[in-house]
């Protein structure tokens, strides 16, 4: 059917844009393009996350949690990585913590916070990842 042959290739396109090449575990697509984000390492759960909300303020809210998102990064050990870098957009295989949950966001690369935007001394960004 040519819906699904639409689908397929636009998955495709979306793989080849980041590197990933699809192995034993695929998990569904999140579309967070629309956020603004970055890799951080939260001190309280000790783990790698990717932080992101629709505005810099709530990203950088200390106030409520419920500002923003906050997903860990899922490490799989059917790959050698869980963050693929393309071009345009980056690749993370995430973990919202609910549910048994996985599933592989998207986030636009101009809208990623450089470690300036971030609350000083709160969260150390993750990079040379």
């Amino acid at each position: 059917m040519k819906l699904i042959e639409d689908y397929n290739d636009a998955l495709s396109k979306l793989y080849e844009h980041v590197g990933f090449k699809e192995d034993w575990v695929v998990f569904p697509i999140s579309d967070c393009t629309g956020y603004f984000w970055n890799i951080v390492y939260d001190p309280d759960y000790q783990c790698d996350c990717v932080r992101y909300a629709e505005t810099v303020e709530e990203f950088n809210s200390s106030l409520n949690i419920l500002d923003y998102f906050s997903d860990t990064i899922e490490k799989q050990r059917f790959y050698n990585k869980w963050v693929y870098i393309g071009k345009d957009m980056t690749m993370i295989f995430c973990c919202p913590g609910v549910d048994g949950m996985r599933y592989f966001s998207f986030f636009d690369n101009s809208k990623r916070l450089d470690i300036k935007t971030q609350r000083k001394n709160k969260l150390k960004s993750i990079e040379n990842l």
